[in-house]
């Protein structure tokens, strides 16, 4: 078994598509505003999508929290000052117990993501 996608709830879907392609340095793989959801291939599929209307979940339960999503990363220190113009750094980076180094970012929604060094 393997992990096929990820799932980040957005508010807008063409700002989160400008910032996930800026943050990931790649372009979508599939869809678009017009489909309501962006595929981003990052190893596993992550999928950018819109709450829509017919949700049985409220908009405000799925964005704008932890994800518990992780990005791989040479130097955390050094992928958070080539990206401090466009995140919100929200933890700063962090030596961890195992050895590793992590920093929590956010999206434009508020969605929190990880930044992982490992030793």
């Amino acid at each position: 078994m393997r992990l096929a996608a990820a799932r980040i709830f957005v508010a807008d879907l063409g700002r989160s598509t400008a910032w996930y392609r800026h943050l990931l340095g790649s372009e979508p793989t599939a869809g678009g505003p017009a489909s309501g959801y962006v595929v981003f291939d990052t190893g596993a599929e992550l999928v950018l999508e819109n709450v829509g209307d017919d949700s049985e979940i409220a908009a405000a339960a799925l964005i704008g929290r932890f994800t518990g999503l992780s990005f791989v990363v040479d130097d955390v220190r050094a992928a958070l000052l080539s990206l401090a113009h466009a995140v919100d750094v929200v933890g700063e980076p962090e030596l961890q117990s195992w050895g590793g180094t992590l920093a929590t970012i956010a999206d434009p929604d508020g969605n929190q993501l990880q930044l992982v060094q490992y030793p």
